[in-house]
């Protein structure tokens, strides 16, 4: 989202209004994750996963970055004070459910070995925003 662009209060809704993108959000959490890390927990086509980090991206609730072949998304926060707390609050809601749970338990664990996992070969470990480590190991 640019600066010239106003943030849109019903995008941002609907952006949150899809189980997809909320696990997306769980997992990416307040580190800053490979796209591939997504595809591997999911299960879904890359594609599909890449439409939805593009609707988050529309709505103002995730950045993107790109580290040689690989993307690295983190969620940001709106510009919108409100959006911005609601933003929080569902994220701290999520992290309660058991999918979101599991979602996290398998993410944790190709964090700390993805040699196990094939799509993970070279991927870079997700890092805590503003750090150099992956928060989960």
């Amino acid at each position: 989202m640019t600066a010239k662009q106003a943030f849109n209060v019903e995008r941002f809704f609907q952006a949150l209004g899809d189980t997809t993108r909320l696990r997306l959000l769980n997992l990416m959490g307040e580190q800053e994750v490979c796209v591939c890390y997504f595809v591997e927990i999911l299960g879904g086509p890359q594609s599909k996963i890449s439409r939805h980090l593009a609707y988050l991206r529309s709505a103002g609730i995730v950045a993107a970055r790109r580290e040689g072949k690989w993307m690295h998304y983190r969620v940001v926060m709106p510009p919108d004070i409100g959006a911005s707390q609601i933003l929080k609050q569902t994220l701290s809601w999520v992290k309660e459910e058991k999918i979101m749970q599991a979602d996290r338990a398998r993410f944790i664990k190709a964090c700390c070995s993805p040699a196990k996992y094939a799509l993970l070969e070279g991927a870079p470990l997700p890092t805590t925003v503003g750090e150099t480590s992956c928060e989960a190991c």
